[in-house]
């Protein structure tokens, strides 16, 4: 009898530097829930809709240098996500690699491309 169950898509980093402590958990096969502590306000509001719109639970707590400024609170936050994902998605069976999606958010017009290939890159126009 196979008691093996069905496989929990589920990741979860945590990344300490000088300059940050981060911890995250995804959950790809959640409802939208988002639990986002990260000390910078507009970054808790994107990572909530980004959870809320793409279905998938998102737990993030961060604390970090935010006196000199947000950037390495930002930066060690994408890198926990992006390995959490990858770590969520496993081997990836099952999945579309590439994925585009335009859609306005209050105000902006949100245009994303996204590559699941592996290879971390980031471009932001904002």
């Amino acid at each position: 009898m196979d008691t093996s169950g069905p496989l929990l898509r589920i990741g979860e980093v945590k990344r300490v530097t000088k300059e940050t402590n981060v911890h995250v958990k995804i959950n790809l096969d959640g409802t939208g829930i988002a639990d986002c502590k990260t000390g910078i306000p507009f970054l808790d509001h994107m990572l909530d809709q980004l959870s809320s719109h793409g279905l998938f639970d998102l737990h993030v707590e961060a604390s970090g240098d935010t006196h000199i400024d947000d950037h390495h609170t930002n930066e060690d936050i994408a890198l926990a996500i992006g390995t959490a994902l990858l770590q969520a998605l496993g081997d990836r069976k099952g999945i579309h690699r590439f994925g585009h999606f335009v859609a306005p958010l209050d105000e902006a017009c949100v245009d994303v491309v996204l590559d699941l290939s592996g290879r971390p890159h980031l471009t932001c126009e904002l």
